[in-house]
């Protein structure tokens, strides 16, 4: 298929999504129909989508030109390697997104089941239209369908309060975002001079201080957007009061849609990128990284601890982005194409891991009616198709070899291991830091996912309620086990991801990846110092495995004996004995006590009813954002006194605001 057809296809899936949602509409309490048609179809929509995107990672740029919009803004659309690679990313995470949220959406959970089905395919098209757009108008058109349907998304428990908190919190720093970009583009029009297309500001000459600025507004837009640190704290809310899916297609997608649109302002719109500008991203993405992590693992919920994670993982990727930056920048072209690999890579395997959890969490949710983690245990025997996927994901996010999320952290780690000097002495001390930064997160990460998964599936149900807990149904576990499918081959074909990844690289660096990818090796800079065999790697566990099971096998056969558990010297073991998620998180309370702000609520002697309780604040939420909160209410209310009095006092206000208005025309 031509690359002009393959733009075609892209309009024609988009179409047809809005159809579906109109389709939902016209039998907005029909769930039965809307869930097992409407979203299967939407998910051959999106493999449609990951068809297109595959494409045109091997095929030549192409544009096209619609009448439509505004008169004389007509809309522009672009079709390359860049947003052929994040339309890949978009379809395969969201077709298996799309056939979980069929067996997920019930009767009865806040928004019709019409309206929600439109919103959710409107949210799939506003995300497409963003990786297509060409000229200012069209992007944020689409970015802000993207936000607005997202948002409604968000709200489908809209009679909660907490829900509706939520929900205006992401809105707001959305529109926040949002503004930033309008002046980035501003900034990149040169005054109106560029013009709105990509293609003109793509062919304008900026000096430094201008590129700087249009840059600082883009990441300031995208990275309230993707939750870089500081810009973070609607996430952690948006997700735990978002249903499962939407959760699953913000965090696995629309998150990436951000990364997108910095790649595509600092490499291509201003194209030369000046290698300090890397220096923010890098220091932002290692802090964003270890606050995630950290925050992660002391959560009591498990949607919130998702969220966190996601942070750290987006913090990562912020981090993989700076560093190409600034190898790019003093002319390192290998080493930016290995750290831009990394990141690409590490942003593919985010979006199928964490929608494995997040999907893995809806099931709980739905079976158990809970979301907290000191009420779960044990769900493994009740439900071990959610069970034996989500340890996949576990693992996978882990960074556990042979899984996808130890290689692209692996090849990210080279980057930093073996850079030779730069020219910038300071930028020389960083390096090691930054490395040990990388090391710890991904430590941190392997210790949050054993709380995660062993609180919620190991041991014995913490709630007598649990006992009723059913597994999934057949279209959630096929959207599981594709995902899993999905983290065991990113894992072990890293060669063909790579090849993948390099037309990207040589359209935004100007040079592919110069490192050795075949079926069986990854080499990132030469044999003798680092490679990677993840086939081999997998071959040997899995001798190991079955050597052992042999061997016990042939050792025991025939002596088993059955006895009851040893009860560790209480007579009368219980559930509440088991390690709980806040016994799990203390020792990091306590050892990185200053990002926390804890209150911890202990039993008095006399109690009759003991409780322990901690409560973890984010410091940039309480110290940051809610003061700014209050300040923003204060100025309103002040304002709002002007509102009340006669209609004598509102006509001196205008006469004042009149004779000021003359005096400064007459100067």
């Amino acid at each position: 298929m031509e690359p002009p057809a393959l733009l075609s296809l892209a309009l024609a899936v988009v179409a047809a999504w809005l159809v579906l949602g109109v389709a939902g509409l016209a039998r907005p309490r029909a769930t039965r129909w809307i869930a097992h048609r409407l979203f299967p179809l939407g998910a051959v929509g999106c493999l449609l989508i990951a068809w297109v995107g595959l494409r045109a990672l091997f095929a030549p740029a192409t544009d096209l030109l619609l009448p439509l919009g505004l008169p004389g803004l007509p809309v522009h659309l672009h079709l390359d390697p860049l947003s052929g690679f994040f339309l890949l990313l978009l379809g395969l995470s969201s077709a298996g997104t799309s056939v979980f949220a069929a067996g997920y959406f019930r009767d009865g959970e806040g928004t019709a089941p019409g309206l929600l089905g439109m919103q959710y395919h409107l949210f799939l098209a506003g995300m497409v239209m963003v990786l297509l757009a060409a000229d200012a108008y069209t992007f944020m058109l689409a970015w802000e369908v993207m936000a607005l349907s997202s948002y409604f998304l968000v709200l489908t428990q809209h009679r909660l309060a907490e829900i509706r908190a939520a929900g205006f919190l992401y809105l707001l720093l959305a529109h926040l975002g949002a503004i930033s970009l309008l002046l980035c583009f501003g900034v990149m029009m040169r005054g109106g001079e560029a013009g709105l297309s990509f293609a003109a500001m793509r062919a304008a000459h900026f000096s430094v201080g201008w590129a700087s600025l249009g840059f600082a507004l883009a990441v300031l837009g995208f990275g309230a957007k993707a939750g870089l640190v500081p810009l973070h704290v609607w996430l952690p809310e948006a997700h735990p009061a978002a249903p499962s899916p939407v959760s699953a297609l913000m965090s696995g997608v629309m998150l990436k849609t951000a990364l997108y649109g910095l790649l595509r302002v600092a490499f291509d719109l201003l194209h030369a990128p000046a290698w300090w500008w890397g220096l923010p991203l890098l220091g932002l993405g290692l802090f964003g990284a270890l606050y995630g992590v950290l925050f992660a693992a002391v959560q009591n919920d498990m949607k919130r601890l998702l969220a966190y994670s996601s942070i750290e993982n987006m913090g990562i990727a912020f981090a993989a982005l700076g560093l190409a930056l600034v190898f790019h920048g003093t002319g390192m072209a290998a080493l930016a194409a290995l750290a831009l690999a990394a990141m690409l890579y590490h942003l593919l395997n985010h979006s199928m891991f964490k929608s494995l959890l997040f999907c893995a969490t809806g099931s709980v949710l739905h079976a158990t009616r809970q979301r907290s983690l000191g009420s779960l245990g044990g769900l493994l025997r009740r439900m071990p198709w959610v069970g034996w996927t989500a340890l996949v994901g576990t693992l996978a996010i882990a960074g556990l070899p042979p899984l996808n999320g130890f290689v692209s952290e692996w090849l990210l780690l080279q980057a930093f291991l073996f850079t030779p000097r730069l020219p910038h002495p300071f930028f020389n001390l960083l390096l090691p830091l930054g490395a040990a930064l990388l090391a710890l997160t991904a430590a941190l990460a392997g210790y949050v996912m054993v709380k995660f998964y062993g609180v919620v599936f190991l041991g014995r149900h913490r709630e007598p309620g649990l006992e009723q807990a059913r597994d999934c149904g057949r279209f959630e576990r096929v959207a599981l086990l594709w995902f899993a499918a999905g983290c065991v081959l990113l894992g072990v074909l890293p060669g063909l991801v790579l090849r993948a990844i390099d037309p990207v690289a040589s359209l935004l660096l100007g040079q592919g990846l110069s490192l050795s990818a075949g079926w069986l090796r990854v080499v990132p800079v030469s044999a003798a110092r680092a490679a990677y065999d993840p086939l081999v790697l997998l071959l040997l566990l899995s001798v190991v495995m079955l050597l052992t099971t042999w061997v016990a096998h042939r050792v025991y056969s025939g002596r088993t004996r059955r006895a009851d558990a040893w009860d560790c010297g209480y007579a009368d073991a219980s559930p509440r004995l088991q390690d709980t998620a806040e016994g799990f998180g203390q020792p990091v309370r306590r050892l990185f006590a200053p990002f926390f702000l804890s209150h911890v609520e202990l039993p008095r002697p006399d109690d009759d009813a003991p409780r322990y309780r901690v409560v973890v604040a984010d410091r940039f939420r309480a110290q940051v954002y809610q003061p700014a909160a209050d300040a923003v209410l204060w100025m309103a209310q002040q304002v709002g006194r002007l509102q009340h009095g006669r209609i004598s006092i509102y006509l001196l206000y205008s006469f004042v605001t009149l004779l000021v208005m003359l005096l400064f025309v007459l100067r």
